[in-house]
């Protein structure tokens, strides 16, 4: 996918830039992957970008919605297995968070490559405060499928794929992905996709309820546009809310979830759009929102 915003994106003396395009249109920000040729999988550094443009996205005001796409063909084909491990992980020696990995590996370094790596990117995304739409335009293979599938809403290009590849490699899902799928579609299906690793065409994504459209790939810049401005002028901090709510919703109880969604209705009547909101009300109007 080639959009307008990668046009606009400002160059930069950082090569990685160059690999994760980012630009602001509209109060939306889009997250471009741009390493077609090789699928768009994820080095270290471009995962380490896309956390720092996500994390920027929530305590940034004048972003109110987020994009993440790609170029080319494919979404992402998942961790870059020529740049470090099949983990997702950082290498030896990388810095992660101002903490260096050490060069020799020692019991528990897989575990702290996979919390440090895949399960920090699926956080990062989960937890933005800023609603995310994944526009997957390709293929989306093992770690890609789990960075669209942690997106608030998914659009996918009818030629797209998505596939739990992990299999095909002797390898467990990582990134999330045995906690996010069996929550969209059940066990049953979630362990049938992890199971085989077959393709799963965009089409039967929609199907299974991983996907929530399914459009022309000609199409597919222009409806995520028009989905994230449409949430870049909601109440933001309620949208915010709303996520937090629903992504907690399937770990807790029902006092805790009840307990929670009181305490965010207390939170988000401080605002000003959800005293705009009800004011419109009275007067009949449309609200008008400003993300505050």
């Amino acid at each position: 996918m080639t959009s307008s915003p990668e046009k606009s994106a400002a160059k930069s003396a950082d090569p990685v830039d160059s690999l994760v395009l980012h630009a602001t249109d509209n109060h939306v920000a889009w997250i471009t992957l741009n390493r077609p040729e090789a699928l768009n999988a994820i080095t270290p550094d471009q995962r380490e970008r896309l956390i720092q443009h996500l994390s920027h996205a929530s305590c940034d005001p004048g972003v109110r919605a987020v994009v993440i796409t790609a170029t080319g063909r494919g979404f992402c084909a998942g961790a870059d297995l020529r740049g470090g491990p099949p983990t997702g992980g950082p290498q030896a020696g990388e810095r992660v968070s101002g903490e260096q990995v050490a060069g020799e590996r020692v019991a528990g370094d897989v575990a702290r490559m996979i919390r440090l790596g895949a399960q920090r990117l699926i956080g990062a995304v989960l937890d933005c405060e800023k609603p995310v739409i994944a526009a997957v335009n390709g293929t989306a293979a093992g770690l890609g499928a789990h960075l669209a599938l942690a997106c608030d809403l998914v659009l996918a290009a009818d030629s797209a794929k998505f596939i739990e590849v992990f299999v095909r490699r002797g390898l467990v899902p990582d990134g999330g992905g045995a906690y996010l799928l069996p929550r969209l579609i059940g066990p049953q299906r979630a362990k049938e996709l992890m199971f085989f690793g077959d393709a799963l065409t965009a089409a039967d994504a929609a199907r299974l309820g991983l996907v929530n459209r399914v459009v022309p790939a000609d199409d597919l810049e222009k409806t995520a546009r028009d989905w994230a401005e449409r949430l870049a002028t909601g109440p933001t901090r309620a949208l915010a809310l709303t996520k937090q709510l629903v992504n907690a919703s399937l770990d807790t109880d029902r006092t805790t979830a009840f307990a929670a969604e009181a305490a965010a209705q207390e939170i988000n009547m401080t605002t000003t759009d959800a005293n705009e909101g009800v004011a419109a009300f009275a007067e009949r109007r449309t609200p008008h929102y400003r993300g505050r």
